[in-house]
């Protein structure tokens, strides 16, 4: 596959403005990265900039704290989808899962997961915020639930994706379900890595430089 095609190309600042997301834009299509990352109120501006590429707009839900009630991620969801929404990247409830209620978190990524139909899932773990125990409880949560990806972070907690736990993904999914490194990735050669590891996905607002870089 085209390296290019590994990267959501993503903007999720809260400050992000307009300007940040036409950039954004131009860039993946420039680039022709897989997707481009950003929160749902500019699905729409993207679905409008992007008319007539192959970038897929990609968004977030539960976003960053994944406190938010069952009910409301299946909403945001929906909503999203409806407004041109192609991927959704979900954040589980992590409170649930380092209290082993994994009953909670299943039924949780399961009924977003009905929520999507056909369109991709992907769950972010806030692996930083973890043990390896947590971890791998999560990835079989996700496997149950039929999501369609486990994903490393935010990028707004106190680390992003590490070598470690991609390669801890690979062991416990195989080829079940894939894998997305996120938060953190900034040079060509972790990207490399993180590949080689098993990532299928790289989650990066740095994507032009890890392609420039790799030149």
């Amino acid at each position: 596959m085209k390296l290019s095609k590994y990267i959501d190309h993503t903007m999720l600042k809260a400050d992000a403005s307009i300007e940040s997301i036409k950039k954004l834009c131009a860039e993946a299509i420039d680039y022709d990265f897989k997707s481009v990352c950003v929160n749902p109120c500019n699905i729409a501006l993207c679905k409008e900039l992007l008319k007539g590429s192959d970038v897929l707009i990609c968004t977030v839900i539960g976003f960053p704290l994944g406190q938010m009630t069952i009910d409301s991620k299946v909403f945001e969801a929906k909503d999203a989808i409806l407004k041109g929404a192609q991927e959704v990247d979900m954040v589980l409830n992590i409170g649930r899962l380092k209290d082993h209620d994994l009953a909670y978190v299943t039924n949780e990524i399961k009924q977003v997961k009905q929520a999507c139909g056909n369109i991709t899932l992907k769950v972010i773990i806030e692996t930083c915020l973890l043990t390896d125990e947590d971890k791998v409880n999560a990835c079989n949560c996700i496997l149950e639930a039929g999501a369609d990806f486990v994903k490393t972070s935010t990028g707004f907690s106190t680390a992003g994706a590490s070598f470690e736990d991609v390669a801890l993904f690979k062991k416990t999914v195989g080829e079940k379900c894939y894998i997305k490194a996120a938060g953190g990735v900034r040079s060509h050669e972790d990207m490399l890595k993180m590949i080689e590891l098993g990532a299928n996905r790289i989650g990066t607002s740095s994507g032009t430089k890890l392609i420039e870089k790799g030149e």
